[in-house]
């Protein structure tokens, strides 16, 4: 279960905590041991995290805190013990990459379960310099920062204000998790809606509500439910619907880009959480964006882990509640009755 990697890193804090002299064996001693695995510092530094920095802040609190080990009856210094934080951190290693699906612990892994240790001076060295548990198991899983927001605040405080990068990195979470359905309009790439006009009247109309605004298309697969959603970016592009909805766009989330690759605990809430806020900064400056979602019941369900609360929809609701933009869905009849 413990990868060799692993086991090399918990040998080489027990070897510093022996040399130093130290009585106990801490997760500080593991954190420091980290710093030289570059997967870690990788993942440090793309986070915005000082690894220098970091490693002189926990040698000195380890010289400070960390008491000397007593000698025995040759002189000679007891063998450290290792602490129940070092004992808790391994287990949570262990839970994480079970629930992952992996076989072994890697060093990474050890990592992020330090975030959990949250009484420890590890995690609040971390916590100082701005990296959390969510920048670090999305940038590991693939590569991405956690939110648009912060990455944006985290880089202006470096450098100054980057709205350049911070808006990049909002378009990325829509080009990624979404289709513009009516960028695929102004190219024409959708097919002409044939047969669906009152449907389609009916949902703009719902859309143009001040309350209850979010429409959802129910019916048997294969009668033209998603077909309208494509519709009606044509008419907004070709600038056939009334005044309030001339600036909106059409967003069609792809859910399974949402669940792919999805390895920690938090993955999906992040991205989902990424897709509201780009869609939110996008509402702010006065764009009127609309989130279609094709088989909308799936998102009941959709990222909880073991019956848990936190799923697509409940991250939904607030953004809803709030009025900050529309939603509308599709749904089989079969499924609704189920569901909604």
């Amino acid at each position: 279960m413990i990868g060799k990697k692993a086991e090399s890193v918990l040998n080489r804090a027990l070897s510093y905590a022996v040399e130093s002299k130290h009585e106990f064996l801490t997760l500080e001693h593991v954190m420091l041991v980290l710093l030289e695995e570059s997967d870690v510092t990788l993942a440090l530094e793309h986070c915005k995290g000082n690894v220098e920095k970091l490693r002189t802040d926990l040698k000195a609190y380890l010289g400070r805190e960390v008491p000397l080990a007593p000698k025995n009856e040759k002189g000679d210094s007891e063998n450290p013990i290792a602490t129940l934080g070092v004992q808790r951190l391994v287990q949570r290693a262990i839970f994480q990459v079970q629930s992952s699906g992996k076989s072994e612990i890697s060093p990474v892994d050890l990592f992020v379960a330090i975030f959990q240790a949250k009484d420890s001076w590890s995690f609040y060295l971390l916590n100082q310099q701005g990296v959390d548990r969510l920048d670090v198991t999305s940038y590991v899983s693939h590569g991405q920062s956690a939110s648009p927001a912060d990455e944006g605040a985290s880089e202006s405080s470096e450098s100054g204000s980057k709205p350049e990068s911070h808006r990049a990195s909002m378009n990325d979470a829509l080009s990624s998790y979404t289709v513009n359905l009516n960028e695929l309009a102004k190219n024409k790439k959708l097919d002409p809606l044939v047969g669906r006009k009152a449907e389609l009247d009916r949902v703009i109309q719902t859309l143009c509500r001040r309350r209850k605004n979010n429409p959802l298309l129910v019916g048997e697969a294969g009668v033209g439910k998603t077909a309208i959603a494509e519709g009606l970016a044509q008419r907004i592009v070709n600038r056939e619907v009334p005044s309030l909805l001339n600036e909106a766009v059409i967003y069609s989330l792809d859910l399974g880009a949402l669940l792919a690759g999805t390895k920690f605990r938090g993955d999906f809430e992040q991205r989902m959480k990424r897709v509201i806020q780009s869609l939110e900064v996008k509402h702010q400056k006065g764009s009127f964006p609309v989130l279609f979602i094709d088989e909308i019941h799936t998102i009941v369900g959709a990222g909880s882990v073991n019956g848990g609360t936190v799923d697509a929809a409940n991250l939904l609701k607030p953004m809803l509640a709030r009025g900050e933009i529309r939603c509308f869905g599709s749904t089989t009849f079969q499924e609704y009755r189920n569901v909604f």
